[in-house]
């Protein structure tokens, strides 16, 4: 193995980590969500969930009614346990877990203290908001028909050289976007990849 070509295993192995809860529970998060459904009518919370994906810059998305930070948006796990429940209590059931931190969730809603999440397969529930973190994670995404490695180059540009190469599913911070590039840095790699080839950033978007 090269030592600037990385192969960590594929996304879903990589990751490891969303454990279902066990049947009983899923059946009751899913009466619990209907209640929820109900109860969270308010035109704040309407405004919200239909919110599916940011434009490029934050002061164009409504914002969150608790935190006064742009909705959607996203975050990463801050512990290696997060519940995910099917609800914005404790009272609700823990529908799935996730066991790996700093994986990049988006945040779609916001109710008191929690906040419900999406994640890369449009999976969505409610965690406790301070199991999240601000810091800007991504992944590798996988190009829809193909399994191919992407380029990190030193520079900004298709033109700079090679820093290493890496499979869909690696996990990095995301410490810039231009709207086009990204520089992304994990074990290992430190360098710009195109910003298409990223979970984690709204196309177009700037981080400074």
């Amino acid at each position: 193995m090269r030592q600037n070509r990385l192969r960590p295993s594929p996304v879903r192995a990589a990751f490891g980590m969303r454990r279902k809860a066990s049947p009983h529970a899923v059946d009751a998060s899913r009466a619990c969500r209907a209640g929820v459904r109900a109860v969270l009518l308010g035109a704040a919370i309407l405004a919200l969930a239909a919110a599916d994906r940011g434009p490029a810059r934050a002061g164009d998305l409504p914002t969150g009614a608790q935190s006064g930070l742009p909705v959607p948006r996203f975050v990463s796990l801050k512990p290696d346990r997060v519940n995910v429940r099917g609800g914005p209590t404790k009272d609700h059931e823990v529908t799935w877990v996730y066991t790996r931190a700093g994986l990049p969730v988006e945040i779609t809603a916001e109710y008191e203290n929690w906040r419900r999440i999406r994640d890369w397969e449009g999976a969505e529930g409610w965690v406790y908001h301070s199991l999240l973190s601000g810091k800007r994670t991504a992944f590798v995404a996988r190009a829809k028909g193909a399994d191919d490695l992407v380029v990190v180059r030193q520079d900004a540009d298709p033109a700079s050289a090679v820093k290493a190469q890496l499979e869909p599913g690696v996990v990095g911070t995301v410490k810039r976007c231009d709207g086009r590039w990204c520089r992304f840095v994990g074990d290992k790699f430190d360098g710009w990849i195109a910003q298409e080839r990223l979970w984690g950033v709204y196309p177009n978007e700037k981080i400074d």
